[in-house]
Parts: C-alpha cells; sequence; structure tokens
C-alpha cells in the first residue's frame, strides 16, 4: 500500500445526505458520491446513504425524472429507497449533510447536543457554487434535475478534496 492509499485507508467515514423526502436531491448527491468512491478506490473505507426529513415516500425509488437524469451522466439510482431521518443516524454516521438550509435547520433541531458538530450543509464543500442550497427540482419543469446533478458534482468534489486534505 502506497503512503496515499495509506492516508487515504484512514478516512474512513459515513457520510449521510438528507433532503425533503430522499427521491430527489439526497439520492442523487449519494449517487454522486458512491459512484465517485468507486472512482478513486474508496468504496469500501468511506460509505454513503441519504435520508429525508419527512417520511411521506419511505420505500419509494427515487422520482424517475432524477433517475433519468442521473443515467445520462452514468449514476444509477435505481436501487434506492427513500427513508427517512432517524434519531439513531446522528450517532451512526460521522457527517450528516443537509440539502438547504431548511433541513440543517430541521436536522439541528432533531439532533442530540453530542452530535451537532456531524451537521452542515452539503454546498459547503462546494463554495465556487456562490450559493448555499441546492434547489428543490421536484415541482419544476424538469431542467432543475440537471442542476441538482452539477451542483451534486461539486459538493462531491469538494467532499472527496476535504477528505483527501484531511487524510
Amino acid at each position: 500500500m502506497t503512503t496515499s492509499e495509506e492516508a487515504w485507508a484512514s478516512v474512513s467515514q459515513r457520510i449521510l445526505f438528507v433532503c425533503t423526502g430522499n427521491i430527489c436531491r439526497s439520492p442523487t448527491a449519494e449517487a454522486v458520491a458512491r459512484h465517485w468512491l468507486r472512482m478513486v478506490g474508496l468504496d469500501g473505507v468511506v460509505s454513503v446513504d441519504s435520508a429525508g426529513i419527512q417520511g411521506s415516500h419511505v420505500g419509494e425509488a427515487p422520482d424517475p425524472r432524477s433517475q433519468r437524469a442521473a443515467a445520462i451522466r452514468g449514476y444509477d439510482l435505481s436501487r434506492q429507497r427513500a427513508r427517512k431521518l432517524t434519531e439513531a443516524d446522528f450517532a451512526e454516521f460521522d457527517l450528516l449533510l443537509a440539502m438547504d438550509r431548511g433541513h440543517l435547520r430541521a436536522m439541528q433541531h432533531k439532533c442530540p447536543p453530542e452530535h451537532q458538530a456531524k451537521l452542515r450543509l452539503f454546498l459547503s464543500f462546494a463554495p465556487e457554487c456562490d450559493r448555499q442550497d441546492v434547489p428543490d427540482p421536484y415541482y419544476g419543469a424538469g431542467h432543475g434535475f440537471d442542476e441538482v446533478l452539477d451542483l451534486c458534482e461539486s459538493g462531491v468534489q469538494g467532499l472527496l478534496d476535504t477528505l483527501r486534505d484531511t487524510a
């Protein structure tokens, strides 16, 4: 194992992406992260998952428009199923990333004090985007799913850079 690989191996992290219903933004971020982690050989070291603040879509596959947009770029969302954020998630995950400020506030409200430091906005890893929130594409005309993918790619790249810098 090279020094670089050893440093990466010490990064072991569990990361949770969180949005409203876990059918558009957070599953897209999960799929992008899963794909890029596999590309850099960290799929066994850094694990990712996603959840929703609300439980209205529990058990459902991601929105077909999210799946279509993702598939065009080579990301597979087809096996994912929506789940609701649980109290156990705050202890289980090392980093919980909110897709927007509303999600972050909801997470801060539910999160035990000892785990508050694990909560962050996802786009805090993509300062070049000049925005804080990944917009919800659900009610839009369809182009929003590509914008979500763009932002998720930027956020995941920044997240990987941060993990690499702390390794």
